[in-house]
């Protein structure tokens, strides 16, 4: 944005503040479009400050909540209708004491309240989609599909609404596409970034809750929330047939651990009954020691312990393990983008992934860690050939926090991100709803056109 231009003020919507790959990804926005010299405020349904990014809480980003006191589901059921309703509450607060505050709005994640923004303000909306929602809801009864037909509907339609759409890959943008066809705007990819001052900070081993992580074993590092569909089971598999399948000596066993660490919040079944069945796969199947620690712990993993469970880690124990870990494992299938490549690649450390979605764009296989099939097997021989040499670790990190410096620094994020709001602002790019309804007839008008012709001449 040139330098006469007007600072912009800017609203960020995002339905719950935690420490996940897309909560990382709004923080770094919000960051990085402040750095620029715009004013920034964030919105949020929820935001525990014993489970959020540092910058949410440490005073760098304003945070507002509204809407919390809307349930978040409904005797474990409706979880989205919930969602939506707080989403609602939190706009409809905007709309009432802060209508015309702001330039534009960036909304993440969910796209209900595009239309009311749209329609009581005069702010123009930026939608970011992650992916889709429609994809990612398991449609296992009829009354599950016939309760999805009307949400489905609102997502397109409230998606469409907004004045410009980003997406976080391009696998993304495939899906969305193809899950949105009535939908003419062809979104724009901006892949999200990490800032690296925030990974450049050293270890601090004088922090209890590093030194509670402390060990003299080599670590093998997975990082993901405690949900089915990240697959975590798959790095927990692969690591014990290490030993069940032979593929090191016992011996040398012994000297590694497997660290599963990922957000987790005790209100969320899934998340609890998930580690519950991951500790007893480990434990009960493999003969594996296991240890958990939580945000409240106190007491230290015993040396014995072969797999630690890390329950929604701090900043300080996130840098501890991304300098210490001598190797990422990424198990997600079709994961929309994947952030935690990313930040694997910049601290040196190589990646193995799964052979499909945003790994695929991030990853470079054979140069900057492997890029294999969710088999068990292919990922125990994967880590096997890092554990003996095979492939070389350092130089692979090496070449991946260049790789990572060259593509997806905050920066650079940062410019492309300006370059979209100044956009948006000026009337750069003709991405509004009524253009596309206009695009959208005249296409209807052509092709009866070409029918007609077609069945009367022909």
């Amino acid at each position: 944005m040139s330098e006469e231009n007007a600072k912009l003020n800017i609203a960020f919507v995002h339905p719950d503040l935690g420490i996940g790959g897309a909560e990382r990804l709004v923080v770094d926005a919000a960051v990085g479009i402040q750095s620029k010299g715009h004013q920034v405020t964030m919105y949020t349904s929820h935001h525990d400050r014993n489970h959020c990014f540092e910058e949410t809480r440490d005073g760098t980003l304003e945070v507002r909540v509204r809407g919390d006191s809307l349930p978040r589901d409904v005797f474990g059921r409706l979880y989205i209708i919930c969602a939506i309703l707080r989403q609602l509450a939190l706009v409809l607060w905007i709309l009432k004491f802060e209508r015309d505050t702001y330039d534009i709005i960036f909304v993440d994640q969910l796209s209900a309240c595009v239309p009311l923004l749209k329609w009581f303000s005069s702010s123009r909306i930026l939608f970011y989609c992650h992916f889709p929602d429609k994809l990612l809801t398991k449609r296992d009864s009829r009354l599950k599909e016939l309760y999805r037909v009307p949400i489905d509907k609102l997502e397109e339609w409230s998606t469409g609404m907004a004045d410009t759409i980003t997406v976080n890959s391009q696998f993304t943008a495939g899906m969305f596409k193809r899950s949105f066809p009535g939908i003419l705007k062809v979104p724009r990819v901006l892949y999200p970034p990490i800032n690296f001052a925030a990974y450049d900070k050293q270890v601090d081993l004088a922090e209890p809750t590093v030194q509670l992580i402390e060990s003299h074993k080599k670590t093998i590092v997975s990082i993901n929330r405690f949900e089915k569909k990240k697959n975590v089971e798959l790095a927990l598999r692969a690591f014990a047939l290490l030993r069940k399948d032979s593929l090191i000596s016992q011996e040398e066993f012994s000297n590694y651990r497997l660290v599963l660490a990922g957000g987790y919040d005790k209100r969320v079944a899934e998340n609890v009954e998930y580690l519950e069945e991951l500790d007893t796969l480990a434990s009960k199947t493999f003969g594996l020691a296991t240890f958990t620690l939580f945000p409240s712990s106190t007491e230290k993993p015993p040396a014995s312990a072969q797999v630690v469970f890390l329950c929604s880690f701090n900043d300080a124990q996130r840098t501890y393990l991304l300098d210490q870990s001598m190797l990422l494992l990424y198990t997600p299938s079709n994961e929309h983008f994947g952030i935690t490549p990313v930040e694997g690649m910049y601290a040196s450390m190589p990646v193995i992934a799964v052979n499909s979605g945003g790994p695929l764009e991030t990853v470079k296989d054979k140069e900057t860690g492997l890029i294999l099939a969710p088999e068990p097997e292919l990922w125990a021989r994967g880590i096997r050939d890092f554990i003996n040499h095979t492939y070389n670790g350092p130089e692979m990190g090496r070449a991946g926090r260049q790789h990572v410096k060259n593509k997806f620094s905050l920066d650079a994020f940062a410019d492309q991100l300006e370059d979209i709001l100044e956009e948006l602002t000026t009337g750069g790019r003709p991405t509004r709803w009524g253009y596309d309804n206009l695009e959208y007839g005249m296409r209807i008008v052509v092709a009866i056109g070409i029918f007609v012709c077609w069945y009367k001449y022909w």
